[in-house]
């Protein structure tokens, strides 16, 4: 069996990237940074315009028509640009919330006990189902206003992801048609995410690496920054094995793993690579604190590593 891209899916990827980097390239990013707007509604807009949220849609109902497969390519792009927003939540109800698949609304979900990511920009709030429930509903549709209004923001480690804390119970809104699935679809795409992310620091430290010279040499010819960086490559090489079988299987068990490696990938090779850049690594000016920022928080979203080594134990029984 051949697990390889496909010419179609491989000029995805590049279109994305492409597309990606024209409109969320680094400067656009750093003064999306500095001006701390959240959603950036004219890019939201955009990225509808490119089929970003109506990928999966049928033809018929003016989607693209593709599959897990693309969609994982596609969310590994957003991964690699740091791109904020709630895009997973908008790109799943995209055929449920008017206005979601082109990009003319914003989707939030709330998942028990978590906070809320852009609460404060949502048009609509996706209600995950706990994990433990039966496996329908899955989840509900409600209007963001009410439960904002008795919500209050809490402090982010991510400037690009502004937090807010519900306390009161929340009801369970307009019933979304085959929805059993989306706390593993969230899973896998939040793992997509985070393979792109490892798989950047992967490319900055290695840059750095080369372009930084210590005692009359590049350090990445030394032994120590060596090991850091094959480390970093087998990590995100790993979990990028894990995400794309289990978006061609769409298997529970098997996207808990990819959750597992990827969020592992993530956060792990951010870490490393602020090594690699040692003190400049922690600046504000440097870009690697907000993949390490951006990693630590998603690892949190949508399937927990302790959840995800339940399924794989009780997998195991």
């Amino acid at each position: 069996m051949d697990f390889q891209l496909s010419d179609d899916q491989r000029a995805l990827r590049a279109g994305v990237r492409e597309l990606l980097a024209g409109r969320f390239g680094r400067d656009r990013m750093r003064a999306a940074l500095d001006a701390a707007t959240g959603v950036d509604r004219a890019l939201w807009r955009e990225l509808g315009e490119a089929g970003f949220f109506a990928l999966r849609l049928p033809e018929a109902e003016g989607g693209v028509g593709l599959g897990l497969p693309e969609a994982a390519l596609l969310f590994e792009e957003a991964g690699r640009s740091l791109l904020p927003g709630p895009l997973i939540a908008t790109h799943l109800v995209a055929g449920s919330v008017k206005g979601a698949a082109r990009g003319e609304a914003v989707v939030a979900v709330l998942d028990a006990g978590q906070p809320v990511a852009h609460l404060g920009e949502a048009d609509a709030l996706l209600v995950l189902a706990p994990a433990n429930a039966p496996r329908a509903p899955g989840g509900t549709l409600r209007d963001a206003a009410p439960v904002r209004d008795a919500a209050g923001p809490v402090r982010s480690a991510d400037p690009f992801t502004p937090l807010w804390r519900v306390t009161d119970p929340v009801e369970a809104g307009e019933p979304l048609p085959g929805a059993g699935r989306l706390r593993e679809e969230g899973a896998l795409l939040a793992a997509a995410e985070q393979l792109g992310s490892a798989a950047r620091t992967t490319e900055m430290a290695v840059q750095h690496a080369g372009a930084r010279e210590q005692f009359g040499a590049p350090i990445g010819s030394f032994q120590a920054v060596k090991h850091l960086c094959a480390g970093m490559l087998v990590r995100a090489e790993l979990a990028r094995s894990a995400v794309y079988a289990a978006a061609v299987t769409a298997d529970p068990v098997e996207i808990a793993g990819a959750k597992l490696l990827a969020d592992d990938a993530a956060v792990r090779n951010a870490r490393d690579c602020l090594q690699v850049h040692g003190g400049m690594g922690f600046t504000w000016e440097s870009d690697v604190h907000l993949h390490l920022k951006r990693a630590w928080l998603r690892s949190g979203q949508w399937l927990t590593a302790a959840a995800a080594e339940e399924m794989l134990a009780g997998d195991l029984c």
